[in-house]
């Protein structure tokens, strides 16, 4: 019987998983089949259980808006889940239970390590405090870098997270406003791109050594990119790659094979270019 896996959301549609997974399953030689379900708004809990108790039902990514509920689904969680709040991976395990994972932050390490992007010792500053950032930080804080600060217009979300993650390392928390020095890696973890906004940041943030990362991408620079790059910062690099690496640890938890993501990420940047 071929397993079955699936991304699930509200909306479903743009999602790349299954181009993705499916690559990694002819690279691996991994028979399995992988699709797209959307899922009823007022559904998940439903619908989820549904699928796993289909004997074939291995594996689930969950995206907006069902990563709490997906929390609330696992019976049990990774190290990681626990630190992030939300669930986008479930995996069946031989005794029936499904554990969740968040990968979101192993995929965005990954990415950096791929493109030589050092961490330990570093100076980190990380846009937003929103879920994108809550699923990050540990991942992020285990590289040892000298000190990560997260900026947000609301500062009282981000001195949550700051005190939430302080037992690993030198974390805190600012206004846009009251950043001070200068940062060896910025990362914008808000949507802001998405609308063609970007963070109210000084210039004098940033030197010709710093490196840009933003958690969305596009067929052009972000916003955020294009502001960097304005600036002269060292390399600017979008979100594609932390998309395809969050995709390969979840593959990697459920059929113990590591993908290599770089002909996956060519590929959907081709595609991306073409349309």
């Amino acid at each position: 019987m071929t397993d079955r896996y699936a991304v699930v959301g509200n909306p479903i549609g743009h999602s790349k998983s299954p181009q993705i997974h499916t690559s990694f399953a002819t690279e691996t030689g991994e028979d399995i089949l992988y699709t797209a379900l959307l899922f009823p708004l007022d559904g998940f809990e439903r619908e989820a259980r549904m699928f796993f108790s289909h004997g074939a039902g291995q594996g689930m990514n969950v995206t907006v808006p069902f990563k709490e509920q997906a929390w609330q689904l696992a019976d049990s969680h990774t190290e990681r889940a626990k630190r992030a709040g939300a669930v986008n991976t479930l995996k069946k395990l031989e005794d029936g239970t499904l554990l969740g994972d968040n990968t979101d932050g192993a995929g965005l390490v990954a990415d950096l390590k791929r493109h030589s992007v050092v961490l330990q010792g570093r100076r980190i500053l990380v846009l937003g405090a929103g879920g994108a950032v809550r699923g990050v930080l540990q991942p992020l804080m285990e590289e040892q870098p000298a000190e990560l600060v997260i900026a947000n217009r609301t500062v009282s979300k981000a001195e949550q997270l700051a005190e939430d993650f302080s037992d690993l390392g030198n974390i805190s928390a600012s206004t846009f406003a009251d950043l001070q020095g200068t940062f060896d890696l910025i990362i914008n973890g808000t949507s802001a791109s998405l609308g063609g906004e970007l963070p109210p940041l000084k210039d004098e943030l940033i030197t010709a050594e710093t490196v840009t990362y933003d958690m969305m991408y596009g067929n052009d620079l972000t916003v955020f990119n294009r502001w960097a790059a304005d600036r002269g910062v060292a390399r600017t690099i979008d979100g594609l790659g932390m998309l395809v690496g969050q995709a390969a640890e979840s593959f990697y938890l459920w059929r113990g094979k590591r993908p290599d993501v770089s002909g996956v990420i060519a590929m959907l940047r081709n595609d991306r270019r073409r349309c």
